[in-house]
């Protein structure tokens, strides 16, 4: 039977994440992969805060590459800064256009959200690819996977498959205002808090499928009240629909490889 991980939010820590997946089991002592029976899910956030996001795109590509000439299986979601990371490389200060708003831009954004420049430097042409053929949203055992803990998706469809494809077609594009709608809405969080949480994630659920939806994004930490680097483990929430996982790697938290069990 296949055991099922997910890891989220690395955010320029690869050296975080080695670690992590070694102990979970994943990785050999060497680095390299050694889940037979166990599939991977990355939930996006490589980029930006963190010193070396090149670093966790490279780790994660050899992973993904090793798990298919081997066993097992990694996959990958896009999460916001891998738009805004792309999205600097694409059309760094040009201007987006928005009536009203005279200073928007993926650069302005990408430096006030951590942006690194060695990452815009070491980025090839061939991570970009990669990057882009990435999709928003997976389901697997009866979660629902995605990056950010918002409603947003369903903007782009009403099924996983139609998202994921209305993604991938807009970010083959060449319009900035396409570009920057992805990167908002992805930005926006917080909607299974709250009394109101529950009720918007079965909704979620039922229109896109599984019983559990698994997300990073927002740091757990947080939503204890407590410092990251105090924090174990991911948070169970809106009355067991919904299971955050981002540990706060670059804030001095855990990058958190978490088991997915059966619902």
């Amino acid at each position: 039977m296949t055991a099922t991980y997910a890891v989220s939010d690395i955010h320029g820590h690869p050296e975080k994440l080695a670690a992590a997946l070694h102990e979970a089991g994943l990785t050999d002592v060497d680095g390299n992969w050694s889940g037979e029976d166990a599939r991977l899910w990355v939930l996006g956030d490589f980029f930006d805060r963190g010193p070396d996001g090149i670093g966790v795109l490279a780790l994660v590509r050899r992973l993904v590459a090793q798990a298919e000439a081997g066993q097992g299986e990694v996959r990958v979601l896009l999460g916001n800064h891998e738009i805004l990371a792309l999205g600097m490389r694409k059309f760094g200060d040009t201007f987006v256009p928005h009536e009203g708003i005279t200073s928007r831009s993926f650069e302005r954004s990408w430096a006030l959200n951590g942006g690194q420049d060695r990452d815009q430097e070491l980025l090839t042409d061939d991570d970009v690819a990669w990057l882009l053929d990435q999709p928003l949203l997976g389901l697997d055992a009866d979660h629902l996977l995605m990056h950010s803990d918002t409603e947003e998706y369903l903007g782009w469809g009403d099924s996983i498959d139609e998202i994921n494809a209305a993604i991938s077609a807009e970010l083959h594009t060449g319009d900035i205002t396409v570009w920057w709608e992805i990167w908002r809405r992805l930005t926006s969080r917080y909607a299974f808090r709250g009394e109101e949480g529950p009720v918007v994630a079965a909704e979620l659920l039922g229109r896109l499928g599984g019983r559990r939806i698994v997300h990073g994004h927002s740091i757990v930490a947080d939503q204890l009240g407590i410092a990251p680097a105090y924090l174990t483990g991911p948070l169970l929430y809106a009355n067991g629909l919904v299971l955050g996982i981002d540990g706060g790697a670059f804030d001095g938290g855990p990058c958190l490889v978490v088991k997915l069990l059966p619902i």
